[in-house]
């Protein structure tokens, strides 16, 4: 019972910060761009146009919920579904902290404790495409499916690359478990100078899982007109936003528990920290350098153009797939040297 409610607990806790963070990095990209291009962006709903985001939110739930008249409508309302599923269970195994105590027992700072949590992304991630690839072909709409076949093959191409990029940290850490592969990263020992082209790999896979610019390609307006969504309005609209950037939030803190040291704080235990503060300081940095990974993909969205559909496809299968399988490589042997 106790197991349960613990688990609860944190279940709500994840929840609430991912979806508070969603609608603030809605309004951090707003103001980013806006930095970037010299203008003001949102100022006008409450502090520094800190409620705007909220407002919008509201505003789509008010807004009619069309779907087109030879639609497959299960399918049609069920693919936003799975996106948003998809992108806010996979941050279940990712540890935020070290361990506290509650209720006489010992917890670690993360949903569910798996041994496998690096396959269980890997899988989960994989999931994601059918959210956009159903919502493309059940619209009856040729710019929709072009959507959602470009997201599948993008996705696959990527994935491949993503998958091998881990192999690396996998083999230096020697287990699945992503507690472990954290505290494996205690000091300076971060992934990030271990096996610096598997994070790079992984960076860059990162951008096109979550189709963020400049690998965009399955929504490109000028193309696409709104691709794999172009049907959609009101709240389910707002569903495959509210998946994009859970999924930028996923991603980034992947990126920090794989190649950043996750929660670790360099020497942190020499400072002689009371347990509850040392575990607030882990949580603290763990946020921070998440927040850093989310302002790099808001930054490199207003910096790079989008790529065209065979630059992309050339970059999955010619640069990044051979650099994936040379970071195995290049790891295998500097293991083998240490040894």
């Amino acid at each position: 019972m106790e197991y349960a409610l613990i688990s609860l607990i944190k279940i709500v806790i994840v929840l609430t910060v991912v979806l508070t963070t969603v609608a603030n990095l809605v309004w951090a990209e707003r103001r980013v761009s806006a930095w970037i291009q010299n203008r003001i962006g949102p100022n006008r709903v409450g502090p520094f146009g800190l409620f705007q985001s909220y407002i919008d939110v509201v505003k789509l739930f008010l807004k009619e919920e069309i779907v087109p008249a030879k639609a497959n409508r299960f399918i049609h309302v069920l693919a936003p579904v799975v996106s948003l599923t998809v992108a806010m269970t996979t941050i279940a195994v990712v540890p935020f902290g070290g361990t506290v105590t509650l209720f006489g027992r010992e917890v670690k700072l993360l949903i569910a404790d798996v041994n496998i949590g690096v396959l269980y992304i890997l899988a989960m991630t994989s999931l994601g495409v059918y959210g956009l690839a159903l919502s493309g072909w059940s619209s009856n709409n040729k710019y929709s499916l072009l959507g959602g076949l470009r997201s599948s093959a993008q996705m696959i191409s990527y994935e491949l690359s993503m998958g091998l990029s881990v192999v690396g940290v996998i083999m230096v850490a020697g287990t699945l478990q992503l507690d472990r592969i954290v505290e494996h990263q205690s000091g300076l020992a971060w992934n990030i100078f271990l096996t610096p082209i598997g994070f790079v790999t992984f960076l860059v896979a990162a951008f096109a899982e979550t189709n963020r610019l400049p690998f965009d390609l399955p929504e490109a307006e000028p193309e696409l007109v709104g691709g794999y969504h172009t049907e959609y309005s009101g709240m389910r609209f707002g569903t495959f936003f509210l998946a994009e950037y859970a999924n930028m939030i996923t991603s980034s803190a992947l990126i920090v528990t794989l190649f950043l040291g996750g929660y670790q704080v360099p020497y942190l235990h020499s400072l002689g920290l009371s347990p509850i503060w040392l575990v607030l300081v882990q949580v603290a940095a763990f946020v921070l350098k998440v927040g850093l990974v989310l302002f790099f993909f808001l930054w490199i969205r207003w910096t790079i153009p989008r790529f065209r559909y065979d630059q992309l496809m050339d970059l999955g299968w010619k640069v990044m797939l051979p650099l994936s399988l040379l970071n195995i490589g290049v790891t295998g042997f500097w293991l083998l040297m240490i040894e």
